[in-house]
């Protein structure tokens, strides 16, 4: 049995990945997202939540991880973010291999990986696509999200790669600094040609 065409879909914070992994979805391909299984396995009940308390107490509650305190433990704190990554990246792994086995008869899935260059997630997938937006768009993006501050942004930023080299080393690059429809056609041809 052939296995799906795996494409890795990744974009810096606030360039419009989100919304180009739901243009896949409605397309009919498979997304793993790998932050919505994060974020799972961090709320209320996650399977995740024993081992962070112990590594970072006080970091969780009834309703999962207060990603405030967690942020406050390891913001800034190569050490403590490499230890919470040590947690969570195993987990993430063996989700994604469970997703690709229920969709190993489908001719392509997504791989939604923010730091897919970042942590070497690149070297598993068949074609990468960066989704990418001009800065001056990226920037008031993020700016404008809910608790957003100039410092978290610089920092997050600070954490990946630059637009250019992410640019460079795709195979397929979808301009979102454009408008939806727009967008959507770029999807739709790039479908097309995988």
């Amino acid at each position: 049995m052939t296995k799906p065409k795996i494409i890795g879909l990744t974009g810096s914070i606030g360039m419009g990945k989100s919304t180009v992994a739901q243009m896949f979805a409605d397309a009919g391909i498979p997304v793993f997202d790998a932050d919505a299984e994060v974020r799972a396995m961090q709320g209320p009940g996650g399977k995740l939540l024993p081992a962070i308390e112990a590594a970072f107490p006080g970091s969780t509650g009834p309703e999962g991880v207060d990603r405030d305190r967690l942020g406050h433990q390891v913001f800034a704190d190569k050490a403590a973010l490499a230890r919470l990554e040590a947690i969570v990246h195993p987990a993430v792994a063996a989700k994604r291999a469970a997703f690709l086995e229920q969709h190993a008869d489908k001719r392509a899935v997504v791989f939604d990986i923010p730091l897919l260059f970042e942590r070497g997630g690149h070297e598993s997938v068949d074609t990468i696509v960066v989704v990418s937006a001009p800065e001056e768009v990226q920037r008031a993006r993020v700016l404008a999200r809910s608790g957003m501050t100039v410092e978290k942004f610089e920092h997050i930023y600070g954490l990946q790669l630059h637009d250019s080299e992410k640019r460079a080393r795709a195979d397929h690059v979808i301009d979102t600094g454009t408008s939806l429809d727009e967008t959507r056609a770029q999807v739709a041809a790039l479908i097309g040609a995988i």
